[in-house]
């Protein structure tokens, strides 16, 4: 054994002059720790050997930590999920683990986890099998079970040491949301036993816990009456309705499986140990999880956009135009650390703007100075005297040529070398605005979707003069924001609203031909869509719509839409368009319809965007299937669970074959 933990490769490990083991997990070639194949067995090998040194008396004690300097564990290795192909696979999978985590939750000595950064799904599933849990009260410490967006649910033992650490209720919460906790939450919840205040002070902090003998003091009795029936079924079928209100169990089933599973088995936590594997199982093998990995893969891709190791980083941003959007941009680089200049040529729009903004800098910080410092970041501006300051210019005004060419040529020579200069145009070609710019290969498209603080994911526009280097530090910054960068050509649309269009106006096409709106919608969302064609029309602004239709050659002359436009019914905004609204939402009759006919109307629905998708990449818009897909997920919603459309597209057969098929 003394041979085996000398030839680790992800785990460094040691026992000092105080009978302390310590076990330092430093996976090899890797930037951040996921629990693989090797780094389980190593692990095992390490367990094994402090199980023979607290035989022999030689160990009092058993650190782990990490060995990185950002981050914990992030979970398990989600490469290796990509084998599997069958429930018994998954199941032999989980026993070595789960029979190693036992082991060390039934060592005789203390077995501390000091924590610093992320540490989420398997990493938090193997810290609640130690006895005492310490971690540092940084921004960056967060726990949490993502497993749930990945399809899945936690596999190795999680569902129930989560539940006999805090409770079922933020056991239950924790693990449906799969939601990033603060350590300070965490500790008030009971995930973590101990705060120290920095990475220097985890060391002496365990080893004061292993000395001390110190134990995690678990739920409580009280806490634990939520396990006994008939309690623990009523809080199941009330979990279980209001998961229900968020997502459909057809599209996303785990959640639906976790409650089933807390509900049957959350009386005898032993037993709910062996029904947890049995119902992970199929869960991981399901075309669901297999789509929902695709997405992850597919975020990854997006981070891939920006370069790597660019010494150019945006600290100043001045924006140009202050309506919802410009608004909305701001937020989100002060929200990034960033200081933002504001500048618009209304004094009362300014006030407006930076007031709208409170709200989310009360939901990104957490103390009154984080809140005051980030307010004093962002500064208005109407006279325009950031601009020569600014790292990065983005003119976010009316969507007219002529005032945008005016702008640009009268800001070009007001920027300071190396700055970026961009415009927000969702319609507009780049070639057009730049031509009166003396330095047209300057100008980038960096096109943000609403709303901006939700939507992850910006379009950085290469025009057909644009310098490389100009879209390298375009989608530098969006990464800087927390934003996803797609690198696009400019082409009308660029690739979101290109392939989104023909989808909706083919859904208008059938409200003309008397289909019902309300089965519209539902259609689509029973496809898996999160809000219908007709209702998302209404959200964006019919006169926005007709915009859009005009300059992507979609006619909408004579249409119920442009007669909506010219009675001044728009939509939302002004409470009737398609539906009429209250109180910010849609009056709709209810009406049922039956499960084929959604099925088959959806599909028909869908397979515009399907079309227009496939053209954009045969047009090379963006450079693969895959970033078509990733911009369509993270750009529009587009059902997660499917994978994308020409994912969907390869995947299924079309709705025009289905029904030829059929005909046949």
């Amino acid at each position: 054994m003394t041979e085996v933990t000398a030839q680790l490769k992800d785990w460094r490990f040691s026992i000092d002059g105080e009978g302390i083991a310590w076990a330092i997990f430093d996976r090899e070639g890797e930037s951040a720790n996921a629990l693989g194949r090797r780094p389980i067995e190593e692990l095992n090998a390490i367990i094994e050997r402090v199980e023979a040194e607290v035989h022999a008396n030689n160990v009092r004690g058993l650190v782990i930590m990490s060995g990185k300097e950002r981050g914990f564990i992030v979970g398990a290795d989600i490469r290796e999920f990509e084998s599997f192909e069958t429930e018994q696979q998954v199941i032999d999978s989980l026993k070595p683990v789960n029979a190693l985590l036992e082991r060390i939750e039934k060592l005789p000595v203390p077995v501390v986890a000091a924590i610093h950064g992320v540490c989420v799904g398997g990493g938090l599933e193997l810290i609640l099998a130690c006895h005492y849990r310490i971690a540092t009260r940084d921004e960056s410490t967060r726990i949490g079970f993502p497993e749930v967006k990945l399809g899945i649910f936690p596999g190795f033992n999680g569902t129930v040491r989560s539940i006999r650490q805090v409770g079922p209720m933020a056991a239950m919460q924790a693990m449906l949301t799969g939601g990033m906790i603060r350590a300070s939450a965490a500790k008030g919840l009971g995930f973590i036993d101990q705060l120290v205040a920095s990475p220097g002070e985890l060391h002496w902090a365990a080893r004061k816990a292993v000395l001390q003998k110190r134990r995690s003091a678990g739920a409580g009795a009280v806490k634990m009456l939520l396990t006994k029936w008939p309690v623990r079924g009523l809080l199941a079928a009330k979990i279980r309705q209001e998961t229900a209100k968020k997502v459909r169990e057809d599209h996303y089933p785990a959640p639906f499986r976790l409650i089933d599973l807390f509900e049957e088995h959350g009386g005898d936590l032993n037993a709910m140990k062996t029904a947890e594997t049995k119902a992970f199982a199929p869960l991981m093998v399901s075309d669901t999880s297999r789509n929902l990995r695709r997405v992850f893969h597919l975020t990854e891709l997006l981070k891939n956009q920006a370069p790597k190791g660019m010494k150019w980083r945006p600290g100043r941003v001045h924006v140009i135009g202050a309506g919802t959007m410009g608004a909305d941009i701001a937020g989100v680089c002060v929200a990034s650390g960033m200081e933002v200049t504001l500048q618009d040529i209304s004094p009362d729009q300014l006030e407006k703007a930076i007031k709208s903004q409170t709200k989310l800098f009360a939901r990104k910080f957490k103390t009154k100075a984080t809140k005051d410092a980030a307010k004093a970041r962002l500064i208005a501006d109407p006279e325009g005297k950031g601009i020569g300051r600014a790292d990065v210019i983005i003119e976010a005004i009316v969507e007219r040529l002529d005032i945008k060419q005016k702008l640009f040529s009268d800001i070009e020579n007001k920027v300071k070398p190396g700055a970026v200069l961009a415009t927000n145009t969702s319609s507009l070609k780049l070639e057009d605005i730049s031509a009166p710019m003396r330095d047209p290969g300057r100008l980038i498209g960096l096109h943000f979707f609403s709303p901006v603080p939700q939507m992850p994911l910006v379009e950085v526009v290469r025009g057909t003069t644009t310098r490389d280097e100009e879209v390298r530090k375009g989608a530098a910054f969006v990464t800087a924001i927390g934003k996803f960068p797609l690198i696009t050509k400019d082409v009308p649309g660029f690739l979101v609203n290109k392939v989104l269009t023909p989808y909706m106006f083919a859904a208008m096409q059938k409200l003309e031909q008397g289909e019902d709106k309300e089965k519209i919608d539902e259609a689509v969302r029973a496809f898996g869509m999160p809000m219908g064609p007709i209702e998302l029309a209404d959200n964006v602004g019919l006169d926005v719509c007709a915009h859009v239709s005009k300059i992507l050659g979609q006619s909408s002359e004579g249409s119920r839409l442009e007669r909506l436009v010219a009675s001044g019914r728009l939509g939302k905004k002004t409470g009737e368009g398609f539906y009429v609204w209250k109180d910010g939402k849609p009056v709709k009759s209810g009406a049922q319809f039956s499960k084929a006919s959604l099925e088959q109307l959806g599909r028909e629905l869908i397979e515009p965007m399907i079309a227009e998708a496939q053209s954009a990449l045969d047009e090379g818009v963006v450079e693969s299937a895959d970033l078509v897909d990733a911009g369509m997920i993270f750009g529009t919603g587009f059902a997660p669970f499917r994978g994308g459309p020409l994912h969907y597209k390869k995947t299924h057969p079309s709705a025009a074959a289905e029904q030829r098929n059929a005909a046949e």
